[in-house]
């Protein structure tokens, strides 16, 4: 579906995390959004009638505001919170406007936990990888899923930052009590410009699927 959100165009395997929680999940199972932003992955989800808890601490995201956008433009911005309210779905989703590494979060009650390149945002920095991982990991009930996409290493200041990872590394924090499903990583490619690259980029992602076997 069309969200209108600002990163609408750019990469992303939301696709397959979509369509393996279609095959592990019930019509309106619990799904958590860390860093939700203003609705890329929340709209979808709770249009297709999941119950979403979107976490969030950006008040832009939650609120809107002015952005510069591509092109030396300004314009105004609707955040998530309102863009919920203009397409019905406010009542189906629980904002959490709070840290995700400090929120005080429900324990294995989610069916499934979904986040998009949030962990390589120089704010998470300060706390280690693993306790990134731990932390969504601990959200997801027995039977649930984990589903992440991350930024990889591409510039050589990126190699000395765990947190600009691959699946492979990402696999070893999955090595009791999950079973990993699905792996993918792209090779590098040119973004265009977005809000907060307003010039051409380089990247490279990957994806990680895992179900959740054993507390």
């Amino acid at each position: 579906m069309e969200t209108q959100s600002l990163w609408e165009h750019t990469l992303t395997f939301f696709p397959q995390f979509l369509a393996t929680l279609k095959e592990h999940a019930s019509a309106d199972a619990t799904v958590a959004v860390i860093g939700a932003s203003d609705g890329k992955f929340v709209l979808p989800l709770a249009t297709a009638g999941y119950r979403v808890i979107a976490i969030e601490r950006d008040p832009f995201a939650l609120h809107g505001g002015e952005v510069k956008l591509p092109g030396d433009t300004n314009a105004h911005a609707i955040g998530l919170i309102d863009r919920l309210k203009l397409e019905g779905l406010y009542d189906r989703v629980q904002v959490v406007e709070e840290d995700f590494l400090q929120a005080e979060s429900p324990q294995a009650h989610c069916d499934a936990v979904w986040t998009s390149c949030s962990w390589h945002y120089s704010a998470n920095h300060h706390r280690p990888l693993a306790d990134f991982v731990a932390r969504m990991q601990s959200l997801v009930r027995v039977g649930g899923l984990f589903g992440a996409e991350f930024m990889m290493p591409v510039e050589q200041r990126h190699s000395h930052i765990e947190h600009y990872t691959s699946p492979e590394k990402l696999g070893h924090h999955f090595a009791t009590d999950w079973n990993v499903l699905l792996t993918l990583q792209s090779n590098e490619f040119t973004e265009r410009p977005h809000v907060g690259q307003l010039q051409d980029h380089t990247h490279r992602m990957g994806l990680l699927l895992a179900a959740r076997t054993a507390k």
